[in-house]
């Protein structure tokens, strides 16, 4: 391995686990997507530029790489604008990191990223996200085939996508210790800033939650398993991203295949279910204020976006201004179980 590459991938050990947490003080979540930015990055030089990791120098990350791998981002992966300024704000940063730590070599990979403009978001009136009818999200979950062990843990990863709303990293970071079962059940995330937030499911989706658990032996008595992440990959016990969003790409291909008339968009996202529960969650008559505590938004403002998708929707939302907003603290504070539920868990 040349000196070059030992650099960057030293440096880049050493930007995610010491200056992001140390210098940057950034929390355990934030460090995840920057982290995924760069296994993203390094994927894509294996796949289109034939380039392995212990290959990577900051020559290769030159020249127009990182605006071909933006580029990628959207055209292939199908991200959204925002999504892919986030992407080039953490290669940004680990530009200026390098610049700082070894100018000299560093300096090409600098000076081209930092040219990079941040891309335009278009301007959109209301809410334009993916989402899920309530007809299309039961036939995604009677896809998985529960009489094989990986069938019942897409089922229930399905099933809690949907019914908690969790953004797919809080889906990953679910731990034994975060389920309370019961009448009802409850989870708890955590999300942007390490902020929790406990959410109920309904009954069958606990009933799916129970028998997965009963079928991974997983038993929430005792201290020592606690800690073992609910969802697991063939090769790792903490699942990523990448590993949901490939369960979800498999079950939208299938439910394609077998339903022309449905799943019209292009490509849909984990976050697509989560979208999806936020505008069942209105159309069933919750307030904006209780699903701005069940998603775990910061200020009513971001979840008003939901009610600008039908007229119906928008005119809920104009009655609801009028109105006085109470908040809601959303730190371990259990949220009502929504009135969009139950009915599509039958299976």
């Amino acid at each position: 391995m040349s000196k070059k590459t030992n650099e960057v991938v030293t440096l880049l050990d050493e930007f995610v686990t010491e200056y992001l947490p140390n210098v940057r003080g950034l929390s355990e979540n934030s460090i995840t997507a920057y982290r995924y930015a760069f296994q993203l990055l390094f994927q894509y030089l294996q796949d289109v530029k034939d380039l392995p990791p212990e290959k990577v120098t900051f020559e290769s990350l030159s020249e127009g790489t990182i605006e071909d791998f933006l580029l990628s981002l959207e055209r292939d992966r199908g991200c959204s604008v925002q999504t892919r300024n986030l992407r080039r704000a953490a290669i940004v940063t680990f530009a200026k990191f390098t610049a700082k730590k070894s100018f000299s070599s560093a300096l090409p990979f600098h000076s081209g990223v930092t040219q990079i403009p941040k891309k335009k978001e278009p301007k959109t009136i209301g809410f334009n996200g993916k989402h899920f009818s309530a007809e299309e999200i039961a036939i995604l979950l009677k896809l998985p085939d529960i009489s094989r062990t990986i069938g019942q843990r897409d089922m229930t990863l399905l099933s809690l996508l949907y019914a908690t709303g969790a953004r797919a990293q809080e889906l990953c970071d679910i731990t034994l210790d975060s389920i309370t079962l019961g009448s009802p059940t409850k989870v708890r995330l955590t999300g942007k800033g390490n902020k929790s937030r406990v959410v109920t499911i309904p009954d069958n989706c606990t009933k799916i939650l129970k028998e997965y658990l009963r079928s991974r032996e997983f038993d929430l008595t005792p201290e020592n398993t606690k800690s073992r992440h609910l969802f697991s990959s063939q090769t790792n016990e903490h699942m990523s991203i990448a590993c949901v969003e490939e369960i979800v790409k498999k079950y939208v291909a299938k439910a394609k295949e077998q339903h022309t008339r449905l799943f019209k968009e292009e490509r849909y996202s984990p976050h697509s279910f989560r979208h999806t529960i936020a505008v069942h969650m209105l159309e069933a008559g919750d307030s904006l204020v209780a699903i701005k505590a069940f998603l775990g938004h910061a200020t009513v403002a971001t979840t008003c976006i939901y009610a600008t998708i039908t007229p119906e929707l928008a005119n809920r939302y104009l009655d609801e201004r009028g109105r006085p907003l109470q908040d809601v603290s959303t730190d371990n504070k259990p949220q009502p179980l929504p009135m969009a539920m139950p009915f599509l868990y039958r299976r």
